[in-house]
């Protein structure tokens, strides 16, 4: 702040006169009603234009002010004059010396000139009032509006000075230069130029006009943004929706999965289905474990009666021999020992029986001789421990001489058995358990496999089931089992031969002597009594072929003694038929 000071040329400013004295007027100038002083002063004085330093330089003009030109003409004041009543008068104004007043015969300013430099030509003066309000003038090289434009001013408009239309001046004062209206031709060359269009925010009668240019790229600018941001909008709307999408599909949506699920069922099944047949059959088998002082084994057997008896194989209990454990599991989980009723190895078959155990169910026996070739089946044992296994097939072949056995080395173990072959799947542990049909009644006793590695076999070691599983049929272990469960000991039927069992022919060839030297044909058996002589070859038994001594074997042992066959041999290169009662030999 200056305080008030002059810091430079003393600018030369007046302020208006003191409300309640006389203006004085110019020679020139007509009285003037006292409503129209104090507007034309303040007329007066907004179109005076401030003075500067270039009233003291040479050629200016030193009693007063020359008139401005048109381009430089100060710009009224948009507002109506103040009547005199109400225009406010500084008490200290002075009357304007008379030199002033007679210049070039035009009024001249009312007031000495201001000591305090007051703004905007210095520093702010303690009792100057503010100065009259003028409008702003366009900085130089801003373009006129065509509305604007005049041949008087155009020289203006290309300077950037911009001015509205001269307003009328009241009574007792001098009117200011006015300036023509612009011509139509004038207006549309001005709006052909190229020129940007200007708006004037003080003046109101003023048309509004557009800030832009009809051509200006902004629009298309502002348009390609709006579509690019479009664009990425969509673009992230997408990304979104698969983000969503993705963790919808991989969690099953928002909520908790649960997935669909059947509704509880009874649990019956159909009795000649697996599961009705396994569920019929599963309480009578048991699981036996056998130990002994040198080995131990596990097999299956089944409950023949109510009074404890079960049926098994009689490799099965071998391990325990003379002294050996034998406990039994039920398939309920009871456990109980069991103790040896009496064991058969030409048959294969044992009987063992259990005490003190109540509720014993006896599984129901068939007739082997009902099975033909096709009929389902299904076998239940404990393959390696694993109790109460149930498989199914079918039956493949019948009457299947088989022979196992033989690890004494004299042929005292060796079982022959006419068997039923099935596709039901049998494995170590099997041995024992019941081979059933589609009623739940057992046709078969389980015994044997033929494994890929070793051939037949049925004690442990043996690979898994290919398919190949043999059982003794129900007839002959039902007969075995009465036998050995009444007397203790199962006979074998017998013809009274020796067999040369070294001979590569078909057929089975009687030996010229006994194995101990006597002969070949018993003496009084029946074989003897029927005619059979030692080197006749027997080819059939009931009219069914017989390719080896062990298959001849096989088809005696499957009927009972007294049993009569008819034998077909040849002798001398003559085929001969005779009928053989069965005769019966203690088993082992």
């Amino acid at each position: 702040m200056d305080d008030g000071k002059p810091t430079g040329p003393k600018a030369k400013w007046w302020s208006r006169p003191p409300e309640g004295r006389a203006v004085p007027q110019g020679p020139e100038v007509p009285p003037a009603r006292s409503g129209e002083a104090a507007a034309g002063a303040a007329e007066v004085t907004a179109q005076l234009p401030p003075v500067t330093d270039e009233a003291s330089a040479p050629g200016a003009h030193t009693a007063g002010h020359a008139p401005l030109p048109a381009e430089r003409a100060p710009m009224p004041v948009d507002h109506a004059p103040m009547p005199a009543e109400q225009a406010p008068a500084p008490a200290d104004a002075a009357p304007a010396p008379a030199s002033v007043q007679q210049a070039q015969g035009r009024p001249q300013p009312l007031h000495e000139p201001d000591v305090y430099s007051t703004p905007p030509y210095g520093g702010p003066g303690p009792w100057a009032p503010a100065p009259p309000v003028q409008l702003p003038t366009p900085a130089h090289g801003t373009p006129l509006p065509p509305p604007y434009a005049s041949p008087q001013n155009h020289q203006s408009a290309q300077s950037g000075l911009n001015y509205p239309p001269p307003q009328p001046p009241h009574q007792g004062q001098h009117p200011a230069p006015t300036q023509p209206l612009p011509q139509p031709a004038q207006s549309a060359q001005a709006a052909q130029s190229g020129q940007w269009l200007q708006y004037d925010p003080w003046n109101t009668a003023a048309p509004v006009q557009p800030l832009t240019h009809p051509g200006e790229p902004r629009r298309t600018r502002r348009r390609r943004a709006g579509a690019a941001g479009a664009v990425l909008l969509l673009l992230c709307g997408c990304v979104l929706g698969g983000a969503v999408g993705a963790y919808i599909e991989r969690n099953g949506g928002f909520t908790t999965v649960e997935l669909p699920q059947a509704d509880r069922e009874s649990g019956g099944r159909a009795p000649d289905s697996v599961a009705g047949i396994a569920a019929s059959a599963l309480p009578s088998v048991v699981t036996l474990h056998v130990s002994g002082s040198d080995e131990q084994g596990t097999g299956t057997g089944f409950v023949l009666d109510r009074q404890g008896h079960i049926l098994t194989n009689n490799h099965v209990v071998q391990p325990a021999g003379s002294s050996g454990e034998i406990s039994v599991t039920f398939s309920g989980g009871q456990t109980a020992r069991a103790e040896l009723v009496g064991k058969d190895s030409g048959y294969d078959l044992a009987v063992v029986k259990v005490t003190g155990v109540s509720g014993l169910k006896p599984l129901p026996l068939g007739n082997s001789d009902n099975v033909r070739v096709g009929d389902p089946v299904v076998a239940i044992g404990a393959p390696f421990d694993l109790s109460n296994t149930v498989t199914s097939g079918i039956i493949s072949a019948k009457e299947r001489p088989i022979t196992a056995g033989g690890e004494s080395g004299d042929g005292s173990d060796v079982s022959y058995v006419d068997a039923l072959q099935t596709d039901a799947p049998i494995n170590p542990g099997n041995s024992g358990g019941p081979l059933v049909d589609t009623r739940a009644r057992v046709i078969g006793i389980n015994s044997a496999i033929r494994a890929a590695d070793s051939g037949t076999g049925l004690g442990g070691g043996q690979s898994g089931s290919i398919g190949l599983g043999f059982a003794i049929p129900i007839n002959q272990g039902k007969r075995v089992a009465e036998e050995l469960i009444n007397t203790g000991k199962a006979t074998h039927p017998v013809i009274g031969v020796s067999l040369d069992m070294e001979y590569a022919g078909d057929g089975a060839r009687v030996g010229t002597e006994a194995a101990g030297g006597g002969p070949a044909v018993t003496a009084g058996g029946p074989g003897a009594k029927a005619g059979i002589k030692p080197g006749d070859v027997i080819t059939q038994v009931d009219g069914q072929r017989v390719h080896s001594g062990e298959e001849l074997i096989v088809k005696i042992r499957a009927h009972r003694p007294g049993d009569r066959l008819e034998l077909t041999l040849l002798r001398g290169g003559r085929e001969r038929t005779l009928t053989v009662a069965l005769g019966s030999a203690d088993g082992s």
